[in-house]
């Protein structure tokens, strides 16, 4: 299956999920992250605000920020994505597509280690990700590749192989629910 098929088939079985569905596997993503020893060893979390029907990953992060870890989030700017240090996670306002944004545009995120958490519509067990298109993380991690990152997604989003481009950077940790 091509990759446009692909993130038309699982964008319907998401949109097919209830919010009680949603709600539930990110709670048990959640305890899952919260477990993962790359999220024990980071002193920052590079996060994602969810759209739509992702992973609800804002518990997870205002957990991290209780354990005094650093949270940044994503804002686009033209085709580059910055992190952008946050500690009020209602602080947010549409962006991009749509998606949650930091009102601020400052202080941008400087740890060059901190864990990335990948958003992505299919996975392979070896890490391989299919995102939504747009190519930013790719990028971003093209630039700062020394971050280790970990994907939180749906048990149907994890296929057994996927075809991927010599660009598409593998994630560490796929984890799902």
């Amino acid at each position: 299956m091509d990759k446009a098929a692909l993130r038309k088939q699982i964008r319907e079985q998401k949109r097919a999920m209830t919010e009680a569905q949603i709600v539930a596997a990110s709670q048990r993503l959640g305890e899952l992250f919260a477990a993962c020893p790359a999220y024990q060893a980071a002193k920052t979390i590079y996060g994602y605000l969810p759209y739509n029907q992702e992973v609800r990953t804002v518990p997870m992060l205002e957990r991290a920020l209780q354990e005094g870890k650093r949270v940044a989030v994503p804002k686009v700017y033209g085709e580059e994505m910055k992190f952008i240090y946050i500690t009020d996670l209602s602080a947010v306002e549409k962006g991009y597509a749509g998606i949650p944004e930091p009102v601020a545009d400052e202080p941008v995120a400087d740890d060059p280690t901190a864990l990335v958490l990948m958003p992505g519509l299919a996975f392979d067990p070896e890490g391989h990700r299919i995102g939504y298109g747009g190519g930013f993380y790719d990028r971003f991690l093209a630039e700062e590749p020394n971050h280790p990152t970990v994907a939180l997604c749906y048990d149907f989003q994890v296929l057994p192989k996927l075809e991927t481009e010599e660009f598409d950077i593998p994630v560490d940790c796929v984890l799902w629910a």
